[in-house]
């Protein structure tokens, strides 16, 4: 008697003690690693050919991005000088140096080759100098010319930018940045309010708007490792 009740209490308790639950959590593909993986160089084609052809203007820029995964550290430095005639009769020059840092955020993660769609982010800032001659005409005086210069001007601004690197042949690549500037805040400027700011451009419009075409040169820190894709639970090789 004692084995049959034995026997009808295993089976209510179903037989098979019960089994531990495993929870599996997929893979994140937007969860990457953060480090150092390449670092690119590249100058402007288009300060070039403005420098050449325009003779009002002579530049260059020079960037460097490093690529850290699914971001990158990004900086620039340039040179401008402007020199032109005023609609009022007189003359106006500047030159100065100018640098930008920010970082970009890279929307195409999963491409082979590390093709770039960027949004990112950049401040500011130059060193620079001006000069303006004013003419007016007088009818007691005559013509008057006065001449004002700012020795030494600084000026800050932020960026929004966003723009595409393409890989053309092994290391070397193309690509393009579109840039929303905004908010400059100028010091020195005593003798007469500065007009138009190295690497941000005419002082005073709110927002401006610049276009770089890049060609690049990227140099890898060693291999890429290859991301491997994870079996599925239970599956067997």
């Amino acid at each position: 008697m004692l084995l049959c009740i034995s026997c009808a209490a295993y089976g209510q308790s179903g037989g098979e003690p019960p089994k531990d639950t495993v929870h599996y959590r997929k893979p994140d593909s937007l969860r990457v690693k953060i480090y150092p993986r390449a670092i690119r160089f590249s100058t402007d084609l288009l300060s070039i050919i403005r420098s050449q052809t325009i003779a009002t203007f002579k530049g260059w820029e020079v960037n460097a991005d490093m690529d850290l995964g699914r971001y990158y550290l990004a900086a620039d430095y340039g040179s401008w000088e402007r020199n032109y005639n005023l609609k009022t009769g007189g003359t106006y020059s500047n030159g100065g140096t100018y640098w930008r840092a920010g970082i970009d955020v890279n929307l195409l993660m999963k491409d082979p080759d590390r093709n770039m769609f960027f949004l990112g982010f950049r401040y500011g800032r130059s060193q620079f100098h001006e000069s303006t001659t004013v003419i007016t005409n007088d009818v007691v005086f005559g013509t008057i010319q006065q001449d004002l210069v700012n020795p030494s001007v600084s000026a800050g601004w932020g960026e929004i930018v966003t723009g595409l690197r393409v890989k053309m042949w092994k290391n070397f690549w193309l690509g393009y940045t579109a840039r929303m500037k905004f908010a400059p805040g100028v010091q020195g400027d005593t003798a007469v309010k500065a007009y138009d700011i190295p690497g941000y451009g005419l002082n005073g419009k709110g927002v401006t708007w610049g276009f770089n075409y890049q060609v690049m040169w990227r140099i890898p820190f060693g291999k890429e490792k290859k991301t491997k894709s994870r079996p599925a639970p239970g599956a067997t090789n």
